[in-house]
């Protein structure tokens, strides 16, 4: 019996996939805006390095402690709601800093308070978004649907900061950071009566465990050890976030400063955009020619060393332009690894705990970002930022390929 042909992009086929990809760009954008508009405010009212480190610590510690709690209350609760708090507290951090702003009274304690709201909120919407995913695209087109929703987040990430500046150009920071607030709107309504969540899965749906709080995060990676394909992958997302994540990002002022010899602005701009159109195309192409990389843990495996790899010859790269091939490169193979591990995650976790796998891999794949502040960022300014993210690299290529040598047998 042939296999059916694949369709290209066959999640948005669906129509609320459609209206979840919109809503779910929009939001991401915002969250973005808002980081462009408090960051600048932020540093124009302080001129605080440490809270610019802190910024980006609260923004990933809070995925390292509440990814699995969170994932286990979508277990219990409908996940709806749970992504619906998350989009008003991230509404309350724009108005409120937006007051703050217009009144001039921000103190240093607010900025640290709403940095870790704005964080918390972040781990609600991220991982309840994962699990309605599920039931808006169905097990058959889940990889479709989690390929796409990783484009899109590449491109809020794109565009975000891009609309952000011209926000506070047209409109100043006080105003446009209370405008951002409105890009959360579509998402929050639109879940209100959203074709997803328990009422709506047509599966039999397994007697969710008791919420357990910080303990689920030992319960729940006890539970899956004889899982292999799920344990090699949320390893494989944590390694690739302690070791590296995004702090390249980060970095890249000072990148564009040693490889360039023009504008350092642009060629800042240039390397981002080198690594973000990357990951774009990489989504287009994996959805529009299926069936090229087959998604198993053994080619994520490989694909993440190849990610590496491309970063280490980024990392010791002496010309710009081979540079923003390296960067492209390496955000091709970025989203394909990424999405793919997601993707595995998804289809074989237990369905009564569900909700605290992939809670399990938000915490692994995102709150391990954190470390990478320490093996890329602070061990940069001992030895230079293009030995730490070498070093880093060459690291996360030993345990990758540690990886494939001990689950080679099992997967």
């Amino acid at each position: 019996m042939t296999a059916p042909a694949h369709q290209s992009f066959a999640a948005l086929r669906i129509p609320a996939f459609r209206i979840l990809v919109i809503t779910f760009l929009l939001t991401m954008m915002a969250d973005n805006i808002e980081h462009v508009i408090s960051y600048w405010m932020m540093f124009q009212k302080f001129h605080s390095p440490a809270l610019g480190g802190f910024a980006v610590i609260s923004h990933w510690l809070p995925f390292l402690v509440f990814s699995v709690p969170a994932g286990a209350l979508a277990d219990y609760v409908d996940p709806r709601r749970l992504i619906q708090i998350g989009l008003i507290l991230f509404i309350g951090c724009s108005l409120s800093w937006g007051y703050l702003f217009i009144t001039d009274t921000l103190e240093l304690w607010e900025a640290i308070c709403l940095l870790v709201v704005h964080g918390c909120s972040g781990v609600l919407w991220q991982t309840a978004t994962q699990i309605i995913l599920y039931d808006v695209v169905g097990k058959e087109n889940l990889p479709s649907g989690i390929r796409i929703l990783a484009t899109t987040r590449y491109l809020g990430l794109l565009v975000g900061p891009a609309i952000g500046a011209l926000i506070m150009l047209g409109a100043g920071p006080e105003f446009g950071i209370l405008l951002n607030a409105c890009f959360y709107l579509p998402n929050l309504i639109w879940l209100i009566n959203a074709p997803c969540g328990p009422k709506f899965r047509k599966a039999v749906i397994a007697v969710p465990r008791a919420f357990r709080g910080l303990k689920d995060i030992h319960l729940t990676a006890k539970e899956i050890r004889h899982e292999h394909k799920i344990r090699s992958m949320i390893l494989l997302a944590g390694a690739a976030s302690f070791f590296i994540g995004n702090s390249y990002q980060a970095q890249m002022p000072g990148f564009a400063t040693d490889l360039g010899h023009g504008d350092p602005g642009i060629l800042y701009s240039m390397l981002l955009a080198a690594d973000a159109a990357g990951a774009l195309v990489a989504g287009l192409i994996l959805e529009s020619k299926g069936g090229i990389l087959k998604t198993t843990p053994k080619t994520a495996l490989v694909i993440a060393v190849l990610w590496c790899s491309s970063l280490l010859c980024f990392a010791l790269s002496q010309e710009y332009l081979l540079a923003l091939v390296f960067l492209f490169i390496g955000g091709f193979f970025e989203l394909s690894f990424n999405s793919m591990a997601q993707t595995i995650v998804q289809l074989n976790a237990p369905l009564e705990i569900r909700g605290r796998v992939i809670g399990l891999f938000n915490m692994s794949a995102l709150g391990m970002r954190a470390g990478a502040g320490i093996t890329v960022g602070l061990m940069g300014g001992l030895i230079g930022i293009h030995w730490s993210l070498a070093i880093s690299a060459l690291c996360l290529i030993l345990v990758t390929s540690s990886l494939f040598l001990r689950f080679q047998h099992r997967l």
